[in-house]
């Protein structure tokens, strides 16, 4: 079945986002800085794949107490999660670096965390980014039939019972990245011809998928057997290295969109979309901890949705600079701002989120 076009409008009488991009441009160009990464970014991917890789060396050549190999597996989980944030993100995006060869080595990075460069660019760059928080395009509010993320998803008894389960279901995000999703979306985007610029060659593509497992597989499961660790010891490594990466980063990705305060808009019988597309980011983004050097250290800048949305190819590294014109800008023109202060109470919001959805619709 295919997709319903949809048409943004073009209707910014104000000139909104005309105002704001010259707005961001100009801080650019009077500060005489490039909108790519700079030295704070690489010194963030040597510390996040320091996370990542420096405990698995430590298992692989000493002789760890078991609780020892759980933490380090833990910590390569949350190293494996902010590459992801902090290089493949920004990299995938062409932000990391002006220069291309950096941008698509740093991207090739998601093979790390068992995904794949083409199937990430087309549900994140194109899918997500260009049609956020609408039913039936944008892939991160379809979590199937277990969790209910949209008013407009089909209601189920079971969804009752969402916010007590939700948050453990998370953590399983990149075990199926490793396992089905990758197939699954491969299969799908090439026969809707969906890319992120040039289309690829199908057998091309299906060739890097397979490969990339078969390396993926042999990196963190055959290494691991023929160093002399026991099939179940490498088992609960895996699992607890992704769980704990999976929860990151399903916890970030949803406090940035299914938020009470986020909407979830649907286009007219015509698929035609009330507002422009910037317009359309600032009803269905949110942010959290502004103020948190923690946080928007290690989250890679998506702790600030709204600036990332309207400007994803400028690094995250300048994010916190250009959020005093993005948020000044939506004041002056009437439009919404969304944000809460602390990371915490963006889970709690979240969470209040998950039982307004999880109620019967006539109830709710």
């Amino acid at each position: 079945m295919s997709k319903q076009a949809l048409t943004f409008s073009r209707n910014d009488s104000a000139k909104f986002f005309k105002t704001l991009n010259k707005r961001v441009n100009n801080y650019f160009k009077e500060n005489n800085i490039k909108r790519t990464g700079n030295w704070k970014l690489y010194t963030k991917a040597i510390v996040m794949f320091s996370l990542l890789i420096v405990p698995v060396v430590l298992i692989f050549t000493v002789d760890l107490p078991g609780w020892v190999q759980v933490i380090c597996m833990m910590v390569v989980g949350v190293g494996m999660a902010g590459v992801g944030m902090n290089v493949m993100h920004d990299a995938n995006h062409g932000s990391f670096s002006s220069k291309k060869w950096v941008n698509k080595l740093m991207g090739s990075s998601i093979y790390i965390l068992a995904g794949n460069d083409y199937n990430w660019k087309v549900q994140h760059n194109v899918l997500h980014h260009t049609y956020t928080n609408i039913q039936g395009h944008d892939e991160d509010i379809d979590a199937g039939r277990i969790i209910r993320f949209s008013k407009h998803t089909k209601w189920l008894k079971i969804h009752k019972y969402q916010k007590y389960y939700a948050f453990f279901l998370y953590g399983l995000l990149t075990v199926n990245w490793a396992i089905t999703t990758d197939f699954k979306q491969t299969f799908v985007y090439l026969k809707r011809k969906l890319s992120y610029g040039k289309f690829p060659n199908p057998a091309t593509q299906w060739t890097k998928l397979i490969v990339g497992k078969i390396i993926y597989y042999a990196i963190w499961v055959v290494l691991p057997l023929a160093l002399g660790f026991a099939w179940w010891q490498v088992l609960i490594g895996f699992f607890i290295m992704h769980y704990t990466a999976g929860i990151i980063l399903s916890v970030i990705f949803q406090l940035a969109h299914v938020m009470p305060n986020t909407d979830m808009p649907l286009p007219d019988e015509n698929g035609n979309m009330k507002n422009t597309w910037a317009i359309h980011q600032l009803f269905t983004t949110s942010n959290f901890s502004p103020k948190s050097w923690l946080v928007e250290f290690y989250t890679g800048g998506l702790n600030r949705q709204v600036e990332h949305h309207l400007f994803a190819q400028i690094s995250h590294i300048h994010y916190n600079r250009i959020a005093k014109i993005v948020k000044e800008t939506a004041k002056e023109f009437s439009l919404p701002y969304n944000e809460y202060d602390t990371i915490w109470k963006a889970i709690s919001e979240h969470y209040n989120q998950l039982k307004v959805l999880g109620r019967k619709p006539s109830l709710a």
